[in-house]
């Protein structure tokens, strides 16, 4: 049986990990998983990873939006979702591999974004569950975000993580801040989705659809300091106490 989301622009982010790519895109053809469009959107990837693009382009017939030199992660998703033309977007990085479930729970949650204007996007993975949820319904709950709720971890409501949107999204939420780091990219529209009153849906098996992959010839791209990987307790302690204080605080101000 193949599915064929019309309405749906599929807009992946790539940087430098071409046969991930190849392996995404491939997954969701052999799925038989078809999209209105592909947008490819490419942070200035080295020359033998373009060829790649250029190859795998011929292959699937996607849209590739490039620049000459790389600009972070904001500038990466503004670029890409400039170049969607259909309502709705599936955003996804390079590094995923959809499950074969995929594409009968997707069904539903566009079909409940289509049903209900008032959502914004359904996230479909997560390293974590987010922490107040609302059951709705086959299989999501809707994400709660109230002021007095204490932990910080709400700060999630949004993520980069795979999840479907409108194509409007950029006209409600803001664009993605450029020149910044990927995390503080990220957060800093989190903060924005909230302030803006998003509204979405979180898929509770939230580590069945997707899985991210990092081989060893196209490990991550993401860097992180070593203060947000430490597992030391005192660490621990003083990190959270900080993220308590400091979320809230660009929640409320």
């Amino acid at each position: 049986m193949a599915f064929h989301f019309r309405q749906v622009s599929l807009l992946v982010t790539h940087y430098n990990r071409s046969q991930s790519l190849e392996n995404l895109l491939s997954t969701f053809h052999s799925q038989n998983c078809f999209f209105g469009e592909i947008v490819v959107s490419d942070d200035g990837s080295l020359q033998a990873h373009l060829d790649a693009l250029k190859k795998l382009q011929k292959r699937f017939g996607f849209k590739l939006i490039t620049t000459l030199q790389n600009k972070g992660l904001g500038n990466n998703i503004n670029k890409g979702q400039d170049a969607v033309t259909k309502p709705y977007t599936l955003y996804v990085q390079e590094d995923f591999e959809p499950d074969a479930s995929f594409t009968g729970h997707f069904s539903d949650a566009l079909a409940m974004m289509e049903e209900d204007a008032g959502l914004d996007l359904a996230r479909f993975y997560a390293y974590l569950r987010y922490p107040y949820l609302k059951p709705y319904k086959k299989g999501y709950s809707q994400m709660l975000i109230k002021p007095w709720f204490t932990n910080y971890k709400k700060i999630y409501y949004y993520s980069d993580h795979p999840h479907l949107r409108r194509s409007t999204f950029l006209k409600k939420f803001g664009r993605y801040a450029e020149g910044l780091k990927g995390d503080k990219t990220e957060y800093k529209m989190c903060v924005s989705f909230i302030k803006n009153k998003g509204k979405g849906l979180f898929y509770d098996q939230y580590k069945a659809l997707f899985r991210q992959i990092n081989s060893a010839s196209e490990p991550s791209t993401m860097s992180r300091s070593n203060w947000t990987q430490s597992r030391n307790i005192f660490v621990v302690l003083v990190r959270d106490l900080y993220r308590q204080v400091r979320y809230n605080f660009d929640l409320l101000f």
